[in-house]
């Protein structure tokens, strides 16, 4: 845990090269090259490549993310064995367990608003509030 002008992080066994921003929380995971803002939950065995997260506006008590996991739903932030690459992931998003968010079809336009994300430039938004189910490949 580090405590640095009133900004908490708690991370454990992260290979990290990236700028932290304030709260969030982070188990046995990999960051390279990516901003990972205010109120994050990064699940263990996630990699993040070149990544831009917002964050979250509120956190998740403990007790909540317990319920949703019991009703098979997906607690905001970032699952486990969740591979993200060139992507801005907006504030609040839901995305599950063994999730691929890179690409592999370097698909360079794609409107899927409805499905929870765009494809810009061939770079993948996924939308404010959006949930991405686990097993998802985008």
């Amino acid at each position: 845990m580090t405590l640095l002008n009133g900004s908490y992080s708690l991370y454990t066994k992260c290979g990290l090269y990236l700028i932290l921003l304030h709260i969030m929380v982070m188990q046995n995971c990999k960051i390279h090259h990516s901003v990972v803002g205010l109120r994050s939950c990064i699940a263990e065995g996630a990699v993040i490549e070149d990544s831009l997260l917002m964050g979250a506006d509120y956190y998740e008590t403990d007790a909540d993310r317990r319920l949703l996991a019991a009703k098979g739903s997906v607690p905001i932030g970032i699952g486990k064995n969740t591979h993200i690459k060139r992507a801005i992931i907006d504030k609040n998003a839901r995305i599950g367990d063994n999730v691929k968010i890179i690409n592999s079809d370097n698909i360079q336009e794609a409107a899927r608003e409805t499905e929870g994300y765009f494809i810009k430039s061939g770079i993948v938004t996924v939308i404010k509030d959006a949930l991405i189910p686990s097993g998802s490949i985008i």
